[in-house]
Formats: C-alpha cells, sequence, structure tokens
C-alpha cells in the first residue's frame, strides 16, 4: 500500500503499523508522529494500524534560541 511520509510517498504492505513506517526510514529518535494530522502516542506506534494513502509526519525537536 502507498502512505506519505513528510511528503514522501513509500510503499508498505497492507495492515502495516506506524512503528514498520518508522523503520522504513530509519527514523531516529527524539521525534513524534501525527497520522492524518492526529498525534499518535509512542506507546501505540507498534498497534496503530495505517491504511492506503494515510499522511505520516515526523517531526524533529528543535532546541536553541
Amino acid at each position: 500500500m502507498r502512505i506519505i511520509v513528510n511528503q514522501v510517498a513509500y510503499e508498505l504492505p497492507s495492515k502495516s503499523m506506524v512503528s514498520d513506517a518508522l523503520a522504513l526510514i530509519n527514523a531516529k529518535p527524539p521525534y513524534a508522529v501525527a497520522v492524518n494530522l492526529h498525534f499518535v502516542p509512542k506507546t501505540k506506534h507498534a498497534d496503530f494500524v495505517l491504511n492506503e494513502d494515510d499522511q505520516i509526519e515526523i517531526i524533529a525537536p528543535v532546541t536553541g534560541g
């Protein structure tokens, strides 16, 4: 199935989880994840099922002043 991660299209098997998408792009913590603009807590990454054309945003914190 096709998903969008940070505006880039990727292919994953159907019934993939958020954790599968994170592994696909080799995401390194810390980060926050939103699927279709809804925050997904880290505790749900392994259980949250993705659907065709879901849009995932992976957001890294910005530090400094």
